[in-house]
C-alpha cells in the first residue's frame, strides 16, 4: 500500500499540521557587509521595516540597517531556528544572548512570554554573505502554555549526523537529527525542559536530509504502538532538482504527507534534493493565534496583549531593539545565569 497520503504545492510559509504551527525557509544572498554589518548596497526599493521576498534575492525583513527581526514578543509556543549558512545574533528579555549559525539550532520555549530579537549580521566586508535557515514554530499544550520561558542552543557539533554514500552511484545522503530518535543515531541534545518535544509520547521528530544524484535514505517507520491517526509526518521537498519519495517522482517542490507507520525511501535520481521532515503527535486542542501570541481561546490572546503592554515580558536589557554583537565575536551563547559557551565560526558552511 502506498505510503503517501497527500501532496501539495509548497507555499511560503510551509503548511503545517499540529503540533507544528508554522515553518518558513529563508535563503538570502546578501552583498558584502558594511562596517555596521548591514548590506553594502543601496536600500532603495527595499520597504524598510517590512521587506520580504525582494527580487534582488535578499530582504531586510524588519531591519532598517542590519537585516533581521528586531525586538518582538511571543507567548504560548516554541521557536526552533535551524541554521544552515550565515549567522544570527539573538538577544532576549531574559538576558540571554548569542551568535549562532552554520548548522546550529536555537530552541526557545516562549511559554508565559518572552521578547527577543533575531538579527543577521553581515560579517564579511569583501564577499557575499549567504543566510540560509528555517524557523519552525511548535505549539505548546494548554498545560504548558504559561510555562517559564527558556532558551537553549544546540551546537552543530552536538547534533547526530550521518552521511551515507552509495558505492554504485556515488550519490550521498546526509541526515542531521535535530529532535527525536532514529535507529542508528545517537540522541540529539535535549530540548528545553517544558518543550512539547521533551515528552517521548509526543513523538516529535525534526530532521534535515541532503541528497546528491544517486543518493538514497530510508526514513524508518514509527513504531506501531506510537503511530496512528494522531501522529502526523510531513516531508518537505524544499530545494533541489528532483526527488523520489516512496517511489513517486517529484520535479516541483512539495509538501508530502505520509503514513508514519511505513518506511519511506527518499532518493534523488539526478541533481540534488533538500528535505525537511516534521513529525509529531497532534495536541488536539483549540488553537487561537494572533500574530506572535498563541492560545486556546480569544481571551488568552487578549490577556497576552494586556500582559505584554504591562510588563514587556521582562523588559529589555540590551542597548537597542536590534542589538548586534561585535564583528570579532565567535559563535557563542551567553545565558541569563552568566554561563557562556563559545564555538569558532567555520571558514565554510558544513
Amino acid at each position: 500500500m502506498a505510503a503517501i497520503l497527500r501532496q501539495d504545492a509548497l507555499g511560503f510559509p510551509f503548511a503545517c499540521e499540529s503540533p507544528f504551527l508554522f515553518a518558513v525557509y529563508h535563503l538570502d544572498r546578501y552583498p558584502a557587509g558594511t562596517a555596521a554589518m548591514g548590506p553594502k548596497a543601496s536600500l532603495a526599493g527595499h520597504s524598510l521595516g517590512s521587506d520580504f521576498g525582494h527580487p534582488s534575492g535578499w530582504s531586510m525583513y524588519h531591519g532598517e540597517e542590519v537585516p533581521g527581526f528586531p525586538k518582538h514578543p511571543h507567548r504560548g509556543f516554541e521557536t526552533i531556528t535551524i541554521t544552515r549558512r550565515g549567522l544570527v545574533d539573538h538577544t532576549d528579555s531574559l538576558g540571554n544572548g548569542g551568535r549562532f549559525g552554520y548548522g546550529d539550532v536555537q530552541w526557545m520555549t516562549a511559554g508565559s512570554g518572552i521578547s527577543h530579537a533575531e538579527m543577521f549580521p553581515l560579517l564579511d566586508q569583501e564577499k557575499e554573505n549567504v543566510l540560509e535557515l528555517f524557523q519552525v514554530w511548535i505549539n505548546l499544550p494548554k498545560a504548558s502554555k504559561m510555562a517559564t520561558p527558556s532558551f537553549r542552543m544546540l551546537w552543530r557539533e552536538s547534533l547526530p549526523a550521518r552521511k551515507l554514500v552509495d558505492p554504485a552511484s556515488g550519490g550521498s545522503a546526509e541526515v542531521v537529527l535535530i529532535a527525536g530518535s532514529l535507529p542508528g543515531f545517537d540522541a540529539p541534545p535535549d530540548p528545553p525542559p517544558n518543550s512539547y518535544a521533551s515528552a517521548a509520547a509526543s513523538q516529535v521528530l525534526v530532521l534535515t536530509l541532503q541528497l546528491t544524484a544517486g543518493g538514497s535514505w530510508t526514513l524508518p517507520a514509527a513504531t506501531a504502538e506510537k503511530s496512528g491517526p494522531e501522529l502526523h509526518r510531513n516531508i518537505y521537498f524544499f530545494a533541489g532538482d528532483a526527488a523520489t519519495i516512496d517511489g513517486k517522482p517529484f520535479k516541483k517542490h512539495a509538501k508530502i504527507k505520509v503514513k508514519p507507520d511505513k518506511d519511506i525511501t527518499l532518493s534523488s535520481p539526478s541533481g540534488t534534493a533538500e528535505i525537511l521532515v516534521l513529525q509529531g503527535k497532534d495536541i488536539n486542542e483549540p488553537v487561537v493565534q494572533h500574530g506572535p501570541f498563541v492560545g486556546n481561546t480569544r481571551e488568552d490572546i487578549m490577556q497576552a496583549f494586556s500582559d505584554y503592554q504591562r510588563s514587556g515580558f521582562g523588559g529589555w536589557p540590551w542597548q537597542t531593539d536590534s542589538h548586534c554583537f561585535p564583528r570579532e565575536k565567535p559563535r557563542f551563547a551567553q545565558f541569563a545565569d552568566g554561563t557562556v559557551e563559545e564555538r569558532p565560526i567555520p571558514t565554510a558552511a558544513p
